[in-house]
């Protein structure tokens, strides 16, 4: 390895909570070199070339928990891998990403260490960890780096990749109701909201309660009106045109200016506004038919552009177009002025994360300056006012404006058409007037309209769309989850999750496990390969007829892949064995006395993402996992083959609950109360034997069932036919007793 350079030893995946953070997380592990040598102080201006190059860094707080707090660090001296760190998380959020998470460790191994940053999307991530490291490196080499391309082509992969600004702020307002998502399409919007049964689906602003039928209406413009406007819904009149001599007599019929546009177009495209002669007409037509299936001529309503998004037929988002006007100066062209003028605001862009478009001169905007005796190269004279474009320029949000009677409109068109989040476009005057008064229509109602205009005005508040949409989907007391039992630890933890799934099989439930054996819905096994991972567990929670889940995780999935669920109502952990594997893998320098990388490290991460209305069934007998208790957000459940445990004893004394053995029976322990539930010998996973692994195993699967509820019966009745199919059925017949037979008498041998 040469000097001063930075190698990639290996990139984990990390898609679930793991021993790091809840969220997905890339684990890189890094060999610095000689570099190793070499801190931050020691490389002449390393901190002002990386200051200079990204002054976003002033607000990594780092260690110090300050505002600066990192740039001190890289002042006062900090290793190399620390440092591409914090400049991978710098070049995401330059290109688009939220805030992440970051930590760097080091290994047994001088000069490795582990690099640890959110991972909101695969390629993305390791676009961002590539670049960082050629950044960092020309920085340390005090070469010269085009950090503007480099940050360009890192967010044209962004724009590809990563949820589009719609289902972000969908799934963000899910997130903060705590419902959890899965993306079903690695660069595409369609994302299912909560698991199993409990899921909804959502593809940007559409769900599963969008109706084809009633998307196929919107895309019909002429459709749509003689639908909305049989109900009193106002709507400019006009027909469907099939020529540009029928389009010009429509126009004549109806009286100019008209509006000609597409029949099933949409985002804008191929309309045109306030036409007044046969040649402009005729222009419109061409390019309009284009654009769709047929071509429409209304009359023009006169007034200003208006956005209302309307989600579960209330009216929750507003925005107002404006025109885009330029001044002359006498000097610069109409495209000079345009660039000069209107495309240098900020907040216009290519990307979906601009909430305004970059203005072009299209078809629609020629025809606006040949009205005006001008092309895009004319110089329009000192201070002389030029239109650009008319509509589709949605820059301020108007919702506290919008008149009662004009959001009951809105609200009435869209359940019209029958869709349950629309985008109703109405041309009036002032939107704080009833549309009757000022012969104010509506002109279109979309499916699928875009939420960036409500979540990133031009001009005034953003508005909580995701929000109203998720509160749409889900009622108040609906979080998108089925239950769902975790269950981890060295030994034991397959026996249990069959338990547990055999628990909830018998109380009538759909029940889906993923464990070493595959994967099982109800009693039926439809895959036969090893499910205890990640790709097993995701499996089951993307299946709509799993009304509770059950699924195994061991070491390697906490370490190597995360687990397939951001939290669980009911997380086991059996035992843990300190030696039961070689951890040197994944072991990491001790910090203030404690290695990262630990047995109780790992099987924490079960409990760590147990709900707060949930519970964690800990080993009372197993002092490393009793200790979780104190780590867990919901209820503790322990269990004990010795009933005289001290822990189990004071956790019962404390009111709380357990479950033990006394007097050979099972029994259910809250506090002083007690409920016996069958014999150990009546138990057949148990046996005559009555080892106490198994014994243990069977209490850690009645108290999931406890958790969760379960009749007496139900677990009564799981304890004694759980394990019968490992009973030979022969041994369960009860022979008959022999009869003694009377001897026969003896004969002579002839």
């Amino acid at each position: 390895m040469k000097k001063k350079d930075i190698i990639f030893r290996d990139t984990i995946s990390l898609r679930g909570p793991n021993i790091w953070t809840y969220p997905p997380v890339i684990e890189t592990w890094i060999d610095i070199g000689e570099l190793e040598d070499f801190p931050s102080s020691k490389i002449p201006g390393l901190y002002e070339r990386l200051s200079a190059w990204l002054p976003g860094l002033v607000e990594h707080r780092c260690s110090y928990d300050e505002r600066g707090g990192f740039l001190r660090r890289l002042e006062e001296g900090t290793w190399a891998g620390h440092i591409l760190e914090h400049i991978v998380l710098e070049l995401m959020t330059l290109a688009g990403l939220p805030d992440g998470f970051g930590r760097t460790r080091e290994t047994t191994t001088r000069g490795v260490y582990k690099l640890v940053v959110s991972n909101f999307h695969e390629e993305v991530t390791r676009m961002a960890l590539d670049v960082g490291r050629e950044l960092l490196l020309a920085a340390i080499d005090s070469q010269p780096y085009d950090l503007d391309e480099a940050v360009r082509l890192l967010r044209r992969k962004v724009d590809r990749k990563y949820l589009g600004p719609s289902t972000a702020a969908i799934v963000q307002a899910g997130e903060k109701r705590g419902i959890p998502h899965i993306r079903l399409l690695d660069d595409g919007n369609l994302v299912q909201l909560g698991y199993g049964a409990a899921m909804r689906r959502i593809w940007t602003a559409e769900t599963d309660q969008t109706s084809a039928i009633a998307e196929t209406i919107s895309r019909d413009k002429d459709l749509t009106k003689e639908l909305i406007s049989s109900v009193g819904v106002p709507v400019p009149e006009g027909r469907e045109v099939n020529s540009a001599d029928d389009a010009w007599d429509a126009a004549e019929d109806i009286g100019v200016p008209v509006v000609v546009k597409p029949t099933d177009g949409n985002h804008g495209r191929g309309v045109f506004i306030d036409l007044t002669t046969k040649e402009e007409v005729a222009k419109a037509y061409a390019i309009a038919v284009e654009e769709g299936s047929g071509v429409l001529v209304e009359r023009s309503i006169q007034g200003i552009e208006h956005r209302l998004l309307v989600v579960g037929g209330k009216l929750v988002a507003a925005n107002r177009s404006d025109l885009i006007t330029v001044i002359g100066d006498g000097k610069s062209t109409v495209q000079s002025l345009i660039d000069s003028q209107v495309n240098v605001d900020p907040r216009r862009g290519t990307t979906e994360l601009h909430p305004l478009s970059i203005i072009k001169i299209d078809t629609a905007a020629r025809i606006e300056l040949e009205r005006q005796g001008l092309s895009a190269d004319s110089v329009p004279a000192s201070e002389r006012e030029v239109l650009i474009q008319r509509n589709a320029n949605h820059a301020f949000d108007c919702t506290d404006e919008v008149h009662p009677e004009t959001a009951q409109v809105a609200a009435l068109a869209a359940r019209v058409v029958g869709l349950d989040i629309a985008g109703i476009d109405l041309v009036c005057q002032d939107v704080s007037k009833p549309l009757a008064e000022q012969g104010g229509a509506i002109v279109e109602v979309n499916a699928g309209p875009s939420l960036l205009m409500h979540i990133k005005p031009g001009i005034g508040k953003p508005r909580p769309v995701g929000q109203a949409i998720v509160n749409n989907l889900f009622a108040e007391n609906e979080s998108g989850r089925v239950p769902l039992v975790g269950v981890t630890g060295t030994h034991g933890k397959n026996a249990v999750a069959k338990m547990v799934a055999h628990l909830i099989y018998l109380s009538g439930q759909q029940g889906g496990l993923a464990c070493k054996d595959g994967i099982y819905l109800g009693r039926r096994q439809v895959q036969k390969t090893n499910a205890a991972n990640w790709e097993g567990g995701r499996r089951l929670l993307l299946n709509r007829s799993v009304q509770a889940a059950v699924i195994e995780n061991g070491s390697s999935v906490i370490l190597g892949e995360g687990l397939p669920y951001d939290r669980c109502s009911v997380g086991i952990v059996t035992n843990i064995v300190s030696d039961e594997e070689d951890l040197s893998r994944w072991d990491t320098q001790p910090t203030g006395g404690e290695y990262y990388t630990t047995p109780r490290s790992i099987y924490r991460t079960q409990v760590d993402v147990v709900l707060p209305s949930g519970h964690a069934v800990l080993n009372a007998e197993d002092e490393l996992v009793a200790d979780f208790a104190e780590l867990c957000d919901g209820e503790v459940i322990f269990f004990a083959c010795n009933p005289a445990n001290p822990t189990l004893l004071a956790h019962l004394a404390a009111g709380k609950r357990g479950v033990t053995v006394a007097d050979n029976r099972i029994v259910l322990r809250s506090g002083a109360d007690e409920t016996r539930l069958c014999r150990l010998v009546d138990a057949p996973y148990i046996g005559k034997a009555k080892q106490p692994k198994n014994i243990a195993n069977v209490l850690a699967g009645i108290a999931a069932g406890w958790a969760m509820g379960l009749s007496q019966e139900v677990m009564t009745t799981g304890l004694k036919t759980f394990g019968l199919e490992l009973i030979d059925p022969a041994s369960l017949i009860q022979q008959p007793a022999k009869k003694s037979q009377p001897k026969k008498p003896a004969t002579a041998r002839k």
